[in-house]
């Protein structure tokens, strides 16, 4: 997706810059085959694009007339916000692989000032993206829905499937969306619960507005109770940890939407954290590279020092072959110690 929303921009860029274009030509800048080329030009003819055929031998390409628009009245540092903003979107970001976000940018491209438009093009061949994690995203039509009737306070039928798999319809009084970073969220008030609830918006599979106007009295902090969801449910194991960090510091260090965050004293701060077990749990604290203290539970303990053990035996090939699998690190033999981190 990433390759392919790229070459299209440049393609809508060189299509712009002059009446027509062979097939060929067209792709020997692009560096792909005529039929990529070929299927390329469906695609923005998909987008509502008037790319016409040129007849002849070999074929051409060139941008029907009237298809553009006048210029947008946007300065050089709102056109560059708006147009990184709908690259993250069409790159994943925020919305996955939805069109939308890759629709909306190619247009802004059409209606841009030459200059603006040669600009962003020098953007699109030098920017590059790494691979992203591959995680469920939100639709823009399932956002666009869920924005509506959070604006109207309308009560809406929501049809849910939750992190097992079920499927459920509720009744809720929408309030908020929350964007993590990751994951959206859209935290409403279960109307058969009588209780607040966050919801992962990718796995809304339905919204429908009843019509009927609600007033929220006891709306929360949308943005903490998402942040409190994340960090104190969903979670199969959980452990609390001491950093010899102020309560600011802390945060820095480990988001608050990672752990829940508690000071102890002005130099230090219990942090209560989720993992899916308590190896993974230890190789981020270990990933923190900061001194700390684990409160509880002992499993999450001894993987850590089990995880440090191994890397000490890894490092050291003087140490005797022999030693018991899971004892402290040491060569009584040639008056080695333990590291300090195990002391």
């Amino acid at each position: 997706m990433i390759a392919t929303s790229a070459r299209l921009l440049r393609l809508v860029s060189l299509l712009s810059s002059r009446p027509t274009w062979s097939n060929a030509e067209l792709a020997r800048q692009l560096d792909v085959t005529e039929r990529t080329v070929r299927r390329d030009i469906d695609r923005l003819r998909e987008l509502g694009y008037g790319v016409e055929s040129i007849p002849g031998p070999g074929g051409g390409y060139r941008f029907g007339a009237g298809n553009r628009m006048p210029p947008l009245n946007l300065d050089d540092d709102e056109v560059f916000a708006v147009a990184v903003a709908l690259r993250e979107a069409a790159h994943g970001a925020a919305l996955g692989a939805d069109p939308a976000a890759l629709s909306a940018l190619l247009k802004l491209r059409q209606i841009l000032p030459t200059r603006m438009a040669k600009r962003l093009a020098g953007l699109d061949a030098t920017v590059e993206h790494t691979p992203r994690c591959e995680t469920p995203q939100a639709s823009a039509d399932v956002l666009l829905l869920l924005a509506s009737v959070c604006r109207a306070s309308e009560r809406t039928t929501l049809t849910y499937r939750d992190m097992h798999g079920t499927t459920t319809v509720r009744s809720v009084d929408p309030y908020r969306l929350v964007h993590t970073g990751v994951h959206w969220y859209f935290v409403a008030r279960d109307v058969e619960r009588e209780a607040w609830r966050t919801f992962r918006v990718d796995r809304v599979a339905g919204v429908e507005s009843t019509g009927e106007v609600v007033e929220l009295s006891d709306a929360p902090d949308a943005a903490q109770m998402v942040s409190d969801t994340i960090t104190r449910t969903g979670y199969p194991f959980f452990a609390r940890v001491r950093l010899p960090h102020s309560y600011d510091d802390a945060r820095r260090l480990v988001a608050p939407i990672v752990a829940t965050h508690e000071a102890d004293g002005p130099d230090a701060t219990v942090i209560t954290i989720g993992g899916s077990d308590p190896d993974q749990l230890a190789g981020y604290l270990l990933s923190l590279r900061t001194p700390l203290e684990i409160l509880s539970p002992e499993p999450v303990r001894e993987a850590l020092l089990a995880r440090l053990d191994a890397l000490y035996r890894g490092n050291r090939p003087d140490i005797r072959p022999d030693i018991r699998p899971g004892s402290r690190p040491g060569n009584e033999a040639s008056g080695t110690k333990p590291g300090p981190w195990l002391s």
